[in-house]
Parts: structure tokens; C-alpha cells; sequence
């Protein structure tokens, strides 16, 4: 063999573009070297090949388990081209220098994914040359592409510069080391049925951590052809997202395609939604037929919370709905940290804009409509001491047709559908919480506490605090009634400490019971353990509930929430408790 020869290895199971590309190969001089049916292919378009056989002494033996893995061809692409005596032992033994190699592997996961799968079929398409040469061109700093994307530019610098530089093989080698170590965790994740688990990730973009020391944090993407993944999220405008950003996006990410896929499942449809999230939860959300109307509404649930915090919507954002959401804010001042949307026109670019780039503009097409309602399955996966947790992601969806569901009181359609929207939020949202609906959107979300009555507790209070409902100055109302009663009694005579206090006592919780979130609906995460949180939400004028069940203490609840004339939805916890963000 001529040591000056340019030789290239093609073994390609996907055989799309092999042809073009050992052509272009060939003009700039290269001979290529090939195996069964890819040297077929290439034969049968007129490219020169010469079949591995020649090389190894014979052809593919075992029913063609065996074929590259030969002597020859390794010490093909482990020779060290900067040791003469290497390049002399390859010309006394006849083996060509090979300086690049084409070449993918079996299809395993497609094996592994057929529902028919079984051992054997999975271990007949588990490839072991591909990844062998493969492995063997990075040691030898050979220029190895397995991804066929990665072919166009090996080949435009070896047509304009004669070679691939060193830099570039070095890339190319941890790519091909990276796809060899997903590919070998595939087989080893289904053989040892759940007793091993990998996680692989290749680095999209780097950013400021979660506080100034954990900096730099980066998003890594998985393998994956969901079109919502992270990944297809584009910033048109606006400083780089951090780790905060990057986290805020994936929970609006799960509350948006919960409520979009459940409202698709109930009513056949996926509605316009507006989502906005501070520090990982939810604190806006509504739905609707006209946008601006929406974001308004999504805005004034809790303005002061969403100050600063970050908006998904599943319809364009247009100049008139980026100035409902600015003007909907109670200080006109105050701006978002960050809008994502399907796409945004200039004028809403122009208004959303905050100085310094402080406002992150992100987009992703396929955030719109329809496409709003496709779930996450893919485990999540939790960093623990050591190692970490992993668990199936959420897809439960609340489906009001489902024949386990129990409802104590009057269905009203109406009402439901808050529930669903209260479902939604709260099921994504940091265990425990108690959500609070009214009308179409958020006014209310008491997140992530410890217990559940103050949880219902901080519901309802956000949502009084919003300037949802009535809030009563309940020492005003005590002072005015026992006023009353002073001014009730005869001349010279004062009432007891006693009658003051009864007077002050029932004046008070009458005003709490009347009018403060009249006509609004709560969900809980799990089921209630004791009827107080239950009482806290009636008390506030909370119409409807739905929450789990399971506790020692549902017949008291179900007969709490029927006398006081409040409609009770519940499913069984081991069905369909919201814990999330644990």
C-alpha cells in the first residue's frame, strides 16, 4: 500500500447520502474501503471500492456477525501517523493508513422501542463492529463521523484547506466517544431491566447559576425529538436566560400542556392560555377567547407577585396584548423578567423591552395551539447525595367523565371547568398547595407549605391580598357592632366585658363568612387529613372543591362541604394526588 493514499472506511446502516458523499470524496483523490451493503450501494453508483475482504482475507464469516473486526482494520486506524515505524509495519503487512471513517450503527433503540421486542431481537440489532471502529478512529485521532449531519463540514474543510484540523478531529472524537457511551448505556439500561440507569446530555448553552458562587450552570439536551424540549427555545431578545430563567420555563412548560391536554380531553378543544411563574410556581394564569383579555387577566391575579417573574402564552404575542400586560400591572413601572410565546411581532418586542436587556424574549412555534397539549413522558430525574432519584413524569390528566370520580353536591359545568384550571395549576405547583379558581383564572396559590390548612390559609389569602373578593376590616366591623350595643342600652348603663366580647366575636365572623371569595373554587393536591383547611376555604366563600381522597376523615369533610351547600369532587388518592416539585 502507498503510505501517501488517502483512505476513507465507509459502514453505514443508514444509507442516506453515503453515495454523494464517497464521491466528493473520491474527486479530491480519497479511495475508499467498504463491507457488505454499503459497498453494494457505492458499487452500484459507479464509486470505486475496494471490499474489506481484500483487506482482512476473507469475507463476512458468521452470518455476518463478524466482519470488520479484523486485525488489519484496527491496526488501520490505531496506527500512529507521526511513528515511522508504524507507517513501515503497515506497508510490509499490506494495510492501508485510514484517515476517516463513515460509519453509524444498528438501529438499537428503534430495537429496544418495538413493542414486540424481545432479547434476542434486541441483541441481533446491538452493534458491536460500528462502535469498535468507531472507538478505534478517535484513539488513532482519525477523522470519524457518526452522525451523517457531521459529514458536510468534514467535507467542505477537506476541499478547501486538504485536510481536517486537529481541533476539529479532537471534536469529533468526543462526539464519536459520546455516541459510542449512549449507544452501550442503551443496551446496558435494557438488559439489566431497570437495575441501571444513564443519563446523557451534550451542553446547549451556558449561563449564570443559581446564586453568583454555583456560576457557570448550563443547560445539557437529552436526545430527544420533542419539539418543546428546552432546547428549541429561541431568544430573540434580551440578556442570556439563567438557571432560574431555565427552571421557571420548565415548570410553565408542565402547567401549560397539563391544562392545555386536560382541556383538550374535556371539552375537545385547547383553549387560548396564559401562564406566568415566579420562583418556580405559578402565580398567574387564566383562559379565554381574546387574548389581551387574558394576559390581563393572568396579570392582575397576582400583580405584585408576577413583577419580575416570567409569562408562557400559547397564542403570538402581538403589540396589543404586550401592552394589556404592561398596562394591567399595578405599578406601570414595573416590567416582566421574561415573556415566552410562539412568536412575537416588533411592536410587542418594542414594548415588552426593558432597559439593559433585563426582559427575555423567548419563542418556540411550537408552543402554539395544538401544540400546547403534548405532555412530557420522559422520567424526571433528581440529584440526590451520591446519586440521584428518578421517577416516570407526571401525565395524569383530571377527566370529569372518569368512572371513579365521586361528586357530593350539585355538577355545574361552569364550575368545572375553574376546577380544571385550579387542577392544573396546583398539580404543578410545589407540594402542598391549595389552588384557588374563580371565573377563569388564578386569584389564589398557596404553595409548597408544610401542612394543609396553611396552605388554604395562604390560598386565600394571596387572593384577598390581589384584591380578589371583599376584605373586611374586621376591627372596624367589631368596633361599629359593639358600638351598637352601647348605644342600645339605657342611659348610664354600660354592657358587660361579656356581651362586648360576644357582640365583637359574632359581628367579626360574620363578616369573614360573607362575601370575601364568594363563587370561587379550590383544589388540594392530596386529600384533606382533617376538615379544617376544608372549613378555611368554605368560610371564604369558596363554592366547589376538588381534592383526592383517603383520608381517616372524608365522611366528615364530604358532610362539611354538603351542609354547608358546597359541591365536593374527589378521586382516590393512589389515582390522582398532585404532588409535585417535591
Amino acid at each position: 500500500m502507498n503510505p501517501k493514499e488517502k483512505w476513507a472506511l465507509f459502514s453505514v446502516w443508514d444509507k442516506t447520502g453515503v453515495v454523494d458523499d464517497a464521491k466528493r470524496l473520491v474527486k479530491l483523490g480519497w479511495k475508499i474501503i467498504s463491507s457488505g451493503g454499503t459497498a453494494k450501494v457505492l458499487a452500484s453508483a459507479g464509486v470505486p471500492v475496494k471490499d474489506v475482504s481484500e483487506l482482512v482475507g476473507g469475507g463476512a464469516i458468521l452470518g455476518h456477525r463478524v466482519v470488520t473486526l479484523s486485525r488489519e482494520v484496527h491496526a488501520a486506524l490505531l496506527a500512529d501517523a507521526l511513528k515511522h515505524e508504524d507507517l513501515v509495519e503497515l506497508v510490509c503487512l499490506a494495510i492501508p493508513f485510514i484517515d476517516l471513517v463513515r460509519c453509524d450503527f444498528y438501529p438499537l433503540r428503534q430495537a429496544i422501542a418495538d413493542p414486540n421486542a424481545k432479547v434476542a431481537s434486541v441483541v441481533e440489532l446491538t452493534d458491536i463492529g460500528g462502535p469498535c471502529m468507531v472507538r478505534s478512529g478517535a484513539k488513532g485521532l482519525r477523522i470519524v463521523v457518526c452522525r451523517k449531519q457531521d459529514m458536510k463540514p468534514v467535507l467542505e474543510e477537506l476541499e478547501a484547506c486538504g485536510d481536517v484540523c486537529v481541533e476539529n478531529r479532537q471534536s469529533l472524537r468526543a462526539r464519536a466517544e459520546y455516541e459510542v457511551a449512549k449507544y452501550v448505556a442503551e443496551s446496558a439500561m435494557y438488559h439489566g431491566q431497570g437495575r441501571f440507569r444513564v443519563i446523557a446530555g451534550e451542553k446547549v448553552c451556558q449561563f449564570k447559576g443559581e446564586n453568583g458562587l454555583q456560576t457557570p450552570a448550563a443547560l445539557f439536551s437529552a436526545e430527544s425529538d420533542d419539539p418543546l424540549a428546552l432546547k428549541n427555545f429561541a431568544l430573540i431578545t434580551g440578556t442570556s436566560p439563567s438557571y432560574n430563567n431555565w427552571c421557571d420555563y420548565d415548570r410553565l412548560l408542565q402547567t401549560m400542556t397539563h391544562l392545555a391536554a386536560a382541556w383538550k380531553l374535556n371539552y375537545g378543544k385547547v383553549p387560548y392560555i396564559a401562564v406566568g411563574a415566579k420562583h418556580g410556581n405559578p402565580c398567574g394564569a387564566a383562559i379565554g377567547n381574546s387574548h389581551q383579555l387574558i394576559v390581563h387577566d393572568m396579570v392582575i391575579g397576582d400583580s405584585r407577585a408576577i413583577f419580575g417573574g416570567v409569562v408562557m402564552t400559547n397564542f403570538p404575542v402581538t403589540g396589543s396584548v404586550a401592552v394589556a400586560m404592561a398596562e394591567a400591572m399595578t405599578d406601570k413601572k414595573a416590567r416582566f423578567d421574561g415573556v415566552v410565546a410562539p412568536n412575537f411581532d416588533a411592536y410587542a418586542i418594542q414594548t415588552l423591552s426593558r432597559v439593559k436587556g433585563k426582559c427575555r424574549l423567548m419563542v418556540n412555534p411550537a408552543l402554539e395551539g395544538e401544540g400546547s397539549a403534548v405532555l412530557d413522558t420522559t422520567p424526571r430525574f433528581r440529584y440526590a447525595r451520591g446519586g440521584f432519584l428518578a421517577q416516570p413524569n407526571c401525565t395524569f390528566l383530571l377527566d370529569f367523565n372518569d368512572p371513579d370520580i365521586k361528586v357530593f353536591g350539585p355538577r355545574n359545568p361552569a364550575v368545572e371547568a375553574d376546577l380544571l384550571i385550579a387542577w392544573a395549576i396546583g398539580a404543578t405547583s410545589n407540594s402542598n398547595t391549595i389552588t384557588i379558581v374563580k371565573d377563569g383564572m388564578l386569584i389564589g396559590n398557596g404553595v409548597g407549605q408544610q401542612d394543609r390548612i396553611i396552605a388554604a390559609r395562604l390560598a386565600r389569602d394571596r387572593a384577598l391580598d390581589a384584591g380578589h373578593g371583599n376584605p373586611v376590616d374586621l376591627v372596624a366591623v367589631a368596633t361599629k357592632a359593639i358600638g351598637g350595643l352601647y348605644a342600645g342600652n339605657l342611659p348610664g348603663v354600660s354592657p358587660s366585658f361579656k356581651e362586648v366580647a360576644k357582640v365583637a366575636v359574632e359581628s367579626a365572623l360574620a363578616a369573614i363568612t360573607k362575601d370575601r371569595l364568594e363563587g370561587a373554587v379550590a383544589y388540594s393536591d392530596s386529600f384533606f387529613p382533617f376538615p379544617d383547611a376544608a372549613e378555611v376555604l368554605i368560610d371564604a366563600g369558596v363554592k366547589a372543591i376538588f381534592s383526592t381522597s383517603g383520608s381517616i376523615n372524608d365522611a366528615a369533610i364530604q358532610e362539611l362541604c354538603v351542609k354547608r351547600g358546597v359541591t365536593l369532587y374527589q378521586l382516590p388518592d393512589t389515582k390522582a394526588r398532585g404532588f409535585f416539585g417535591h
